[in-house]
């Protein structure tokens, strides 16, 4: 028994977590940030992040602790393609993401576009949407299509470019070597998802995706309250969540277990999942060999800290979430105006 909890105690003091960014109030300056919502380790090693309400994609310099702006000049609205990222004009910027040749990608959500930043040139451009809300253009151009709010994006083995295009419930895919647009999940219904065959299925409010090694997309529903795996070969099945609202099931199978509105999704390359549980306002992490899920990070509360215990640190609304290659997961806790570093044993 005594082992047993010296084993427990070792274990806890491992877990970390600490503030990387932002001092707790909405600021646009070295120190401050203004409501954090994706990120994601960029090809060079920073950590770049949406700062959502300051129209601003940043970068933070891991080693330096600098900050630096790669898009955006901080004032909302749609402008700026075919010229520097840094004086183009963007609006809640929402998820990001670089492809394999290193050029940024991020959803600019209020604008209902995906747009790219050039990885040489810095030039920014719109590679998916119109600007004008709705639902349209698949089987065409993509920069013709329209989209209705669309959150996270992520790239498929091919290099093609998923959007969740989450007011059609619908996941798109463009293709970037023909720039043309369709459907690859959903009927724009918001209806329960059955497991099985994913082609024509239902999905309620897709708000995050992300791969695994062996090219399994992971989906959240934002108001489905669940996560899915789709497998290469198109079958669909239901991993985590109930459908219901509420913060229950851990140390037991993920898809017995309540989400809240969950908004973010990152796989980590032990084969673990990471959900910023939004609305929970905690980090859950499930082991995809046993199916269990745990509360990672989080009380449960609403609140702002402390760093320190990852069980007693209470966040405010996390959207944002990615693992690194090292097992370090990042979280842009949104309304606490933080990045923070979770470090696991």
């Amino acid at each position: 028994m005594r082992l047993a909890a010296a084993l427990l105690a070792t274990t806890l003091t491992a877990q970390t977590i600490t503030t990387l960014i932002g001092t707790g109030k909405p600021g646009f300056d070295a120190t401050s940030v203004n409501n954090p919502y994706g990120l994601v380790i960029g090809p060079d090693g920073g950590l770049y992040f949406c700062d959502i309400d300051n129209h601003a994609v940043r970068r933070f310099d891991l080693k330096s602790k600098q900050i630096s702006t790669i898009v955006g000049t901080g004032e909302k609205g749609n402008s700026g393609d075919g010229g520097p990222a840094t004086q183009a004009k963007v609006d809640q910027p929402y998820e990001i993401r670089f492809d394999k040749a290193g050029n940024l990608f991020f959803v600019d959500m209020p604008n209902h576009v995906v747009r790219r930043v050039d990885r040489k040139s810095r030039v920014i451009t719109t590679v998916a949407g119109t600007g004008q809300p709705g639902f349209g253009g698949d089987g065409g151009p993509a920069a013709q299509a329209q989209f209705k709010q669309p959150h996270s994006i992520a790239f498929d083995r091919s290099g093609a470019l998923l959007i969740c295009d989450i007011g059609n419930h619908r996941v798109r895919r463009v293709d970037l070597k023909t720039g043309n647009i369709d459907t690859f999940l959903g009927d724009g219904e918001r209806k329960p998802t059955p497991d099985g065959p994913a082609k024509g299925v239902s999905v309620n409010g897709p708000r995050a995706i992300d791969f695994d090694s062996d090219g399994n997309l992971y989906l959240v529903l934002r108001e489905g309250n669940s996560v899915y795996r789709v497998d290469p070969a198109m079958q669909i099945k239901r991993v985590a969540g109930t459908g219901q609202k509420g913060l229950t099931g851990d140390g037991g199978p993920a898809v017995n277990a309540a989400l809240n509105g969950p908004k973010g999704v990152s796989i980590s390359r032990d084969g673990s999942m990471y959900l910023a549980d939004t609305e929970n306002h905690a980090i859950r992490k499930v082991d995809l060999k046993t199916g269990v899920i745990t509360t990672v990070a989080g009380t449960g509360e609403r609140g702002d800290g402390p760093d320190g215990d990852p069980s007693r640190c209470k966040m405010n609304r996390p959207h944002g979430i990615f693992v690194d290659a090292k097992g370090i997961v990042y979280i842009g806790d949104s309304e606490s105006h933080r990045i923070r570093k979770l470090t696991l044993p």
